[in-house]
């Protein structure tokens, strides 16, 4: 530690804490990972986390230093590759100029899934739920692309509209749209059986899962805000459903 400068621990402490939060490391993750990080290089740090910032400070000194955090997509590679990274520094396997540097580069790294490997992700993840519901092996397959279509049209609105929500709710509005009509051509049996399915990629399952977690480790305010940002997710998936059975109805007259 004495050949290192505190505010640069500091620093770095608050960048990893900021990257993980950013891409959906719950609370609890994000502070132990930062403190962690600090003992490592015998530096007391006490660290703070909440939905909007990153609060960290050294015991040995007043240095303190918040990092504003905007958390909108996940990536939870990169939260395990932090992870990765934090263990390999406390085993000594690297330098603090190499954690920095591969620190900086996970932040900064776009590499992502391509759209193909993403459909087809959501196609799978719409099929599940239909082996629960009995449903026939054509509405089944129907699902599929049901579930590939309302992902594509939330990944479109989304690059287009900042207006929070809207993406999901434009996705959860075209899968109502094709489900209902698949129905009333006859080619599918269940309309609420394919809808169900397909709107399962527009869910926020980690949200969700980490505002679970959070409120059981008593963070509750972190729990409750990830908890509403889940609900009204699901709120505006759910009225985009909504709005596309009644335009069906006004339309087809069913």
């Amino acid at each position: 530690m004495d050949s290192l400068d505190e505010k640069d621990v500091v620093a770095l402490c608050g960048q990893v804490g900021a990257v993980l939060l950013e891409n959906g490391a719950e609370t609890s993750r994000v502070e132990n990972t930062v403190e962690y990080i600090g003992r490592a290089v015998n530096l007391p740090i006490i660290c703070h986390a909440t939905m909007t910032a990153v609060f960290v400070n050294s015991e040995k000194s007043a240095t303190t230093r918040i990092f504003k955090v905007r958390v909108g997509d996940f990536n939870l590679q990169k939260v395990d590759r932090i992870n990765t990274l934090s263990r390999e520094f406390s085993q000594h396997k690297m330098t603090f100029k190499e954690l920095k540097e591969a620190v900086t580069e996970v932040e900064y790294d776009t590499s992502d899934f391509n759209l193909f490997e993403k459909c087809l992700g959501a196609g799978l993840v719409s099929v599940a739920p239909m082996l629960l519901f009995k449903a026939t092996w054509f509405d089944l397959f129907l699902s599929f692309f049901v579930g590939i279509l309302g992902y594509l049209v939330a990944r479109v609105v989304g690059q287009h509209s900042k207006i929070p929500y809207i993406a999901v709710a434009m996705g959860g509005l075209s899968i109502s749209i094709l489900a209902h009509i698949l129905l009333d051509m006859g080619i599918a049996s269940s309309a609420n059986n394919i809808i169900i399915s397909a709107l399962m990629p527009l869910v926020p399952g980690v949200p969700m899962t980490n505002s679970l977690r959070e409120i059981i480790e008593k963070n509750t305010i972190s729990g409750l805000v990830r908890a509403t940002d889940a609900i009204m997710a699901g709120i505006s998936i759910g009225s985009g459903v909504v709005i596309g059975q009644i335009l069906i109805k006004a339309v087809l007259g069913g």
